[in-house]
Order: structure tokens, then sequence, then C-alpha cells
């Protein structure tokens, strides 16, 4: 996976995956935010798993940037993390979804209420 001279790769990324293309399963999304699921590291990994656990032990990460701590691109990454989810290795989360509109009303009066306060 490292790159040669002329910065491509010396190694095609679908390798990485075993030449599969499609995830074991399909509720994962660059933003997933993934965790391992414990400090030891198994024996018996691919390399590139192998450094995906290893970025993990710092913490968890999302899906996109674990990508590109990889060098490797978003869909590659989603077929390593799936297999090391289904192995029991790793936990992944949807992303938070992103907060809904909020009522004006409630705002102002919210904000009324702490300038009261002064």
């Amino acid at each position: 996976m490292t790159a040669g001279r002329g910065g491509r790769r010396l190694v095609p990324s679908y390798l990485a995956t075993g030449g599969r293309a499609r995830p074991s399963r399909n509720t994962l999304d660059q933003l997933s935010v993934i965790n391992a699921a414990s400090g030891v590291v198994p024996e018996g990994l691919d390399p590139p798993q192998l450094r995906l656990l290893e970025l993990l032990a710092g913490g968890a990460l999302s899906l996109a940037e674990a990508a590109a701590y990889l060098r490797l691109p978003v869909s590659v990454t989603k077929v390593l993390v799936s297999d090391l989810v289904d192995a029991g290795h790793l936990i992944a989360r949807a992303p938070i979804p992103a907060a809904q509109k909020h009522d004006r009303q409630i705002l102002e009066r919210l904000l009324s209420g702490l300038r009261a306060i002064r």
C-alpha cells in the first residue's frame, strides 16, 4: 500500500479487500464512527486490517478519517471495517443526526429570560 515513484500505489487498493468490492453490511456510512472492540490486536489479520486496529487504539474515528489515515478509498475501507465488525474486532455506530431546526419563539423567550436575570 505504499506509494512508488510518482505517487502511484505499488499495490492496487482493491487487493486490500481480497478483490471484493462490496461490504457485508450496508449500514456503514462515511460518517459512521468506529471503535476498537478491545485493546487486544488479534493475530492472523491482513496488514490493512492491522493498521486500522492500530489507528483505533488511540480512540474513535469516522470511517472517512480512517480511510484518509490508511490512504485508501472510503469504499475499500468500508469493506475492511465491515469484515472487522463481523469478526467482533470493531464496533460501528451510525453518525449522529443533524440537529433539528429550533423553534424561534422558544429561543426568543429563552433570550429574554436570560436578559431578565441581569
